[in-house]
Parts: C-alpha cells; structure tokens; sequence
C-alpha cells in the first residue's frame, strides 16, 4: 500500500511523477466550480518554481508547460477532479548510473530503499524536488480561488542564506521587489551578497542553505480547527513536507522564549471591523485559529545535498566508497523554494477557508 501522497481536506491535492519519469503532476479535488482558470494561471508559478532560470540555480532545462486534462470546461472549475500533467523533457538519466549501487549522503536513497525494497536512482525519483511541480500547479489554483473569493494575498521571499540577514517589513515587501532579483531577496544589498554567496560555493563544489519567510496577508479570522488540525499545525506539516526543509516557526517563534509574557502579548485594540491587534509577534494565529492578523512565518532550508566534492559513503553492499558526483544540482535551494513555500501555504489556507464556509451558518 503506498500513502503519504496526499494533502488536504476539502481542497485535496495528489502529486504523483517522478524526476526522470514521463512526466509530473497532479490531481486537485474539492475545487469549487465556476472558478475561471486556464493554463496560464498556473504557469506564471510553474515559471517561478522551474529549473534554468539564472547562473545560481540548476543548469536543467525544463519549460514546465501545464496541460490540464480534467476538471475545467469552457474556460471554468466543473467542480470534478482537475488532473495538471507536466512533462519531463530534459532528464538526462544516464548523469546518475554512477549512483545505481550506492547512497548520497543525506539524500533519500538509503531510507526508501529501506522501506519499499526499490528504489528509483535517476535523480532521486519520487524523493527528488521535481515533485513539488504538481504542488505549485495546485497552488495556482488555490491562489486564484483565495484572491477571488477570500481577498488572501500569500507572499514569500528569501529572508536569509547562509550568513547573510535582511530585515524587510513583511507588512510593505511586494512581489516586484522579490522577483526583482534572481536571488529572491527583496533587499538589494542582501541580494548582491547572497547571489556573490552562492557562486563562490558553486565554484567551490558546496552549497548553502537558509531561510524563506512567508506572510499571508488578509485572512479573516476563524481559519483552523482545534485540536490537532490548528492552523499553524497543518502549515507546518505542508512545509516540513517540501524536500530540504528543516524547521517551522510562526510569529516570534523560537525568539519568545526570550521575552516575558508582558513583552510577548499581543494587546487587543479597535478595529474598522472587529478586534485587531497592535501587535503580531504571535504571527496571526492564536489557539490554532486565525486571528484576521497577517499569517507570518519561517522555514528554514538545508544545504543542497548534492554538491561537486568527494563524499565518503557505502554502496548497497555496505562497502565503503568515496562519491563523486555528477548531474545538474542547484547550489542553493532557496530561490526556487519560495514558489514552493508559497503554494503549500495557499493549499492549507484554500482547505481551511472551505472548512470554515462548512461550518458557518449563512
């Protein structure tokens, strides 16, 4: 029995594909109907998330063109499944036959095949970040249905690489000043020294990790359910999801455990409709539940564990060996997992506000 592929409650997503398959991509359940949608608004995502687009990022050439098969007619949502295939075009499989009898440090190779017995080499098969294409074609469509039907704007960019901080006010940052940069880094200065950054670990046969910050903005408040399926629970489980990921932290995070309750509450003030805070360190969600504060958080990104060094490891029969990688590998996720920390917190948000809709009286 194989699980573990699908997302969601209401608004339900499946990925399926692997990198050196025929093709990626997804199938989307609960979409309401009568929703326009057409291929192009999925693929000014899909161009974000796909390989080839600078100097800093995997050399792969994939147009990541999407062709919905199901589930919209005449330019609408029917409200039956969405199937969304994306071909591979590019998948040079023959870099990674060096890598048929042996495991990559830090990579999935070892424990998928020690749960399934088989494994799919070729640039790490369903393990590999090509599956997330199918994530960011579903996160189109939540986004189209939550900036139609919601007014919800989600946002993400790259807050840090390496050693390298910005601070941008997440109340002020646009999608122009992130995308005005490969890097991703609405910060100019931050930006010039982490694309510096990251060629110098490039030619250096390295990589480097970091951190995305995300922020939601207009939620309305009584998204997420208590107990276990709290908002920032279920944003959790989708970014801690995506390949590299290593960590979760809303509003202040791990920097409240140094502040009093005194500094740490959010003090309750007027607002034009309803209550509002003067104050968002606990990132608009309290006992699970939005707050109608923006949703604000961070997930930090490990280093690509693909780099152009030798690395000791074992082959499949437990026998020491030194690996010297080949293939097309980005030196730095980051860029390319902004999109990606995009589309999961739409998809969460997408199924939270249909859940909500069920239980609101009219």
């Amino acid at each position: 029995m194989t699980v573990g592929n699908t997302f969601g409650s209401l608004f339900r997503i499946t990925t399926w594909g692997e990198s050196h398959g025929a093709g990626v991509g997804v199938v989307i359940d609960g979409c309401p109907p009568r929703l326009e949608l057409t291929e192009a608004d999925l693929q000014a995502d899909l161009d974000r998330r796909r390989p080839g687009q600078s100097r800093i990022t995997t050399q792969r050439s994939e147009e990541d063109r999407a062709e919905i098969l199901s589930g919209v007619f005449d330019g609408q949502t029917t409200g039956s499944p969405i199937a969304v295939l994306v071909r591979n075009s590019d998948a040079r499989s023959d870099a990674y036959d060096h890598l048929r009898d042996l495991y990559r440090p830090s990579h999935a190779d070892y424990t998928y095949e020690a749960k399934y017995g088989i494994r799919d080499w070729r640039g790490g098969g369903r393990a590999s970040a090509r599956e997330t294409v199918g994530r960011v074609a579903a996160g189109a469509i939540a986004r189209k249905l939550l900036s139609h039907v919601a007014g919800i704007e989600v946002l993400a960019w790259v807050s840090q690489v390496h050693t390298i901080t910005t601070e941008i006010d997440p109340v002020k940052v646009t999608l122009e000043e992130v995308e005005s940069d490969p890097t991703r880094c609405p910060d100019p200065d931050a930006a010039a020294a982490i694309g510096f950054a990251i060629e110098e670990a490039r030619r250096d046969g390295d990589s480097l990790g970091g951190v995305v910050t995300c922020v939601a903005r207009g939620v309305p408040p009584g998204l997420g359910d208590p107990v276990f399926d709290r908002l920032e629970a279920d944003l959790a489980k989708g970014m801690l999801s995506l390949p590299a990921s290593r960590g979760f932290e809303v509003g202040s995070g791990f920097g409240s455990v140094v502040m009093t309750g005194r500094e740490h509450n959010d003090p309750f003030i007027p607002g034009d409709s309803g209550p509002t805070t003067s104050s968002n360190r606990s990132g608009g969600v309290q006992g699970g539940i939005s707050n109608g504060s923006d949703v604000l958080f961070r997930v930090p990104f490990k280093p690509t564990a693909t780099i152009a060094s030798p690395q000791d490891t074992v082959d499949t029969s437990n026998v020491p060996v030194v690996l010297e990688a080949r293939g097309r590998h980005d030196p730095c996720v980051l860029p390319r997992a902004v999109p990606l920390v995009e589309a999961m917190a739409l998809l969460t948000l997408a199924d939270h506000w249909l859940r909500q809709r069920a239980v609101d009286l009219p």
